[in-house]
């Protein structure tokens, strides 16, 4: 495993992450107890040591599933990872409605500590606010109060709905407020990339997420694959599998001798990219795991490789 440093915070964490949305619910199919901790166990010997989480992740009758198994998973183990979760967002809250405001921020970071059976939180990430508006003013105080009580060490924000907020980042980070971003960052979604160029000058450390593109790049979908109902991707049509299908089939070039499956290609590619200092892996299992931490030895792409990466990405490969 191959480390960077995350931005301004002086952290080093490793170029794979572990992502633990599919240990809290079933949004990628599921994923017993024992098997997702067995998966950050293994991660942790591999040399993985930033781990996210949130208390999104989980069912509308438990908040925090996922931040559940991974407290568990690194009882003993805490010195050995960089822990990320986040605020403002949980299942268990009618109709979705976010909560970015003093108390709310206070009463989150409590619940994550008792769930993660920790006494701090390396970052704390906004949970995708979608809009300004969902921003109280009084939020900046909450935020003080857990970075002065130690029990959050710094603060970022998790962009969803870009477009809307990708102006928030660039302030926030401007003004000194918050320490990382996390981006969706793939072959098939680069809206992020300028943003993530604008905030080196700062320079705000940078998680990249949903790499594979929400399993698509994983390459093992075809399409005859049926989602099964209630899982991410059981949104799109048949038509939009179908072409969702044919843009990876076109990234295949990117395979060579040491880099023989397109998880592998589609993480490295993302390393490859200017600001990226550290990939998020949404691996169910050891296997996927594995798989994924091997794009950090692989040999980077050549200037040549990248080139021709780049000629394909036109705005069809662009996610909706």
């Amino acid at each position: 495993m191959n480390y960077r440093t995350l931005g301004r915070t002086g952290l080093k964490t490793s170029e794979i992450g572990l992502g633990t949305w599919a240990f809290g619910n079933n949004v990628y199919g599921g994923v017993d107890e024992k098997d997702g901790i067995a998966t950050i166990h293994r991660a942790i010997e591999l040399g993985v040591n930033y781990l996210d989480t949130a208390p999104q992740y989980g069912t509308d009758k438990q908040d925090g599933v996922a931040e559940i198994v991974l407290g568990k998973a690194i009882k003993g183990k805490r010195d050995k990872v960089i822990v990320s979760t986040k605020f403002g967002r949980n299942p268990c809250v009618a109709g979705g409605a976010s909560q970015f405001y003093k108390s709310r921020i206070i009463n989150s970071v409590e619940e994550s500590l008792k769930r993660l059976q920790t006494d701090h939180i390396d970052v704390l990430f906004f949970h995708s606010p979608f809009s300004p508006d969902e921003i109280n003013d009084d939020v900046w105080e909450g935020v003080e109060a857990v970075k002065k009580s130690g029990k959050v060490r710094f603060v970022g924000h998790s962009i969803s709905m870009f477009h809307q907020t990708e102006d928030m980042a660039r302030l926030w980070a401007k003004e000194g407020k918050i320490d990382l971003v996390q981006v969706v960052l793939s072959l098939m979604n680069r809206e992020s990339q300028q943003l993530i160029n604008e905030l080196a000058e700062y320079p705000v450390g940078v998680v990249a997420r949903e790499c594979l593109a929400n399993g698509f790049l994983a390459g093992v979908f075809t399409k005859d694959t049926v989602f099964k109902e209630g899982t991410l991707n059981a949104r799109y049509s048949r038509e939009e599998l179908a072409e969702r299908i044919d843009q990876v089939d076109k990234f295949k070039f990117l395979l060579r001798n040491d880099i023989t499956n397109m998880p592998q290609a589609a993480l490295r590619w993302v390393l490859d990219q200017n600001g990226v200092s550290t990939v998020l892996s949404g691996a169910k299992n050891i296997f996927e795991l594995e798989g994924a931490v091997s794009a950090s030895t692989a040999n980077p792409f050549t200037e040549e490789e990248l080139a021709m990466a780049k000629k394909l990405l036109s705005k069809d490969f662009e996610a909706a």
